[in-house]
């Protein structure tokens, strides 16, 4: 035990700011730097790449925050399956951490590390082994191997670099990066499905077919006096807007918990929790867990053993994949070939869901300080009480807990049932990335607008509401 501790005290890792506290323009700059080196990464193709079976995947390399075919072909897959797998180790007792320590958390973090390093490598493995990634005649899969480890690598300590000295997480930021890039494309793109395919003419007004965005896909189709292709169209711009508007209701609701500092009669303040009280990670967990399922289906299948289901060209056609891929329902509705088998296809979906963004939910809470031990905890240092209740952590604990519990759950239950209806109804993009990206900006505005008010540009403060 004492060798693992060696190893993840010691691996490699992004130095802390110097600085107690970053200015807006520090963070700003980092931040900015990484997202236009992820966006650079994505453009470089790998070196010897044969057939690119996963470039189908388009759901894939939008939850994953990859690009398959290019460096970052892994995204932020070994990462989240590495937080998955730890968590659930923790959660069942199997390994267990005492993240109420300074050297307890120290350890989880430097184990998620090394296990992410290990994902990197055995997911490069699997890509290139399976034919997901196959290389060109001539060429070693060791060269693809050894190209996707290094771009792992990157994505890894990139994330750190955001965490430490931007905004947020490097994970959260790929996510919206490419779930915005995906929405601007869809919406506004004059291109051809073709001609982002490298295929045919680049405008739709040079041929025949429809464009990929939506508004002017409108306009094509109007006039073709295609009406049913107009009203699909329509609805997934008005998709993507109610599923924004939804979540960020969803978002601001909270429940203030009232406060007073034990030394100081008459002053207090509100303690607030969120009712998504865990944010979007049981999201960016269910949807990285999805994704992995799909991508290793397929690979499965290229190696001959369909274990978890097969696919035909771009969509699942049985076994488990089938049942969790989302049926466009609006789209069938309109088309009028909305049957019953679908509704029962899209009540799985839901419930996979739900049933993962609890479990999630519940982990993450007990696993990131979030509960209400840590909570009472943190007040009490703080010197705050319950009024009208002695100074008491064990009291403070009891009426925490009285909140955080049912919030943990309820607000899993709606994320879970947001995101699994945001992908049914057919959004301009995934839905669950749609929301995703909708919450973490959300997060990203709060955590701007509460610890850089004072520091940013009087343009930017009244953009924030400041």
């Amino acid at each position: 035990m004492s060798f693992f501790k060696t190893i993840t005290s010691n691996l490699p890792e992004v130095s802390k700011p110097l600085e107690k506290k970053l200015s807006f323009q520090e963070k700003l700059k980092w931040t900015a730097t990484i997202l236009i080196l992820f966006f650079a990464l994505g453009l470089i193709p790998l070196y010897g790449l044969g057939a690119n079976a996963l470039a189908q995947f388009e759901f894939l390399s939008i939850i994953l925050g990859a690009e398959f075919g290019s460096i970052i072909s892994l995204g932020i897959g070994p990462i989240v399956t590495a937080s998955i797998l730890l968590q659930l180790l923790n959660g069942a007792g199997v390994i267990k951490f005492d993240l109420t320590t300074h050297d307890g958390k120290t350890q989880f973090q430097g184990t998620q590390k090394l296990l992410s390093i290990v994902f990197v490598l055995f997911e490069a493995v699997v890509y290139v082994l399976t034919g997901g990634l196959a290389p060109a005649s001539g060429i070693s899969p060791l060269v693809i191997i050894l190209q996707l480890f290094v771009g792992g690598i990157l994505i890894l300590f990139m994330d750190e670099v955001v965490s430490k000295w931007g905004f947020g997480s490097g994970i959260s930021l790929f996510i919206a990066a490419g779930v915005s890039k995906t929405v601007v494309v869809r919406l506004i793109s004059p291109f051809t499905t073709s001609a982002l395919a490298g295929q045919g003419k680049i405008f739709w007004f040079q041929t025949g077919e429809a464009p990929v965005g939506a508004l002017l896909a409108i306009v094509h189709f109007l006039q073709q006096g295609d009406l049913k292709a107009v009203t699909e169209s329509a609805l997934a711009i008005i998709a993507t807007i109610l599923v924004f508007i939804i979540a960020v209701y969803a978002q601001s609701m909270k429940v203030e918990i009232p406060l007073s500092f034990g030394r100081i009669r008459g002053h207090g303040i509100r303690w607030p929790l969120a009712f998504i009280y865990t944010s979007n990670i049981p999201v960016i967990l269910v949807a990285a867990l999805l994704a992995n399922i799909q991508l290793f289906a397929r690979l499965l299948q290229n190696a001959g053993r369909p274990l978890l289901g097969t696919f035909s060209g771009s969509e699942a056609a049985s076994g488990l994949v089938l049942w969790l891929q989302p049926p466009r329902l609006l789209s069938l509705a309109v088309r009028g070939n909305l049957q019953a088998i679908d509704l029962a296809h899209s009540a799985v979906y839901i419930l996979f869901f739900i049933i993962g963004s609890v479990v999630f939910s519940i982990f993450w809470m007990k696993t990131s300080g979030m509960d209400a031990e840590s909570q009472a905890k943190q007040m009490i240092s703080s010197g705050l009480q319950i009024p009208g209740f002695r100074r008491d952590e064990r009291v403070l604990e009891s009426i925490l807990g009285r909140y955080i519990s049912p919030l943990t759950v309820m607000g899993a239950i709606t994320v879970g049932f947001l995101s699994a209806s945001a992908d049914l109804l057919g959004a301009l993009t995934s839905g669950t990335g749609l929301l995703l990206t909708v919450m973490i900006v959300f997060k990203l505005y709060e955590e701007i607008a509460k610890q850089h008010a004072m520091d940013m540009s009087p343009v930017l403060k009244r953009f924030m509401g400041e």
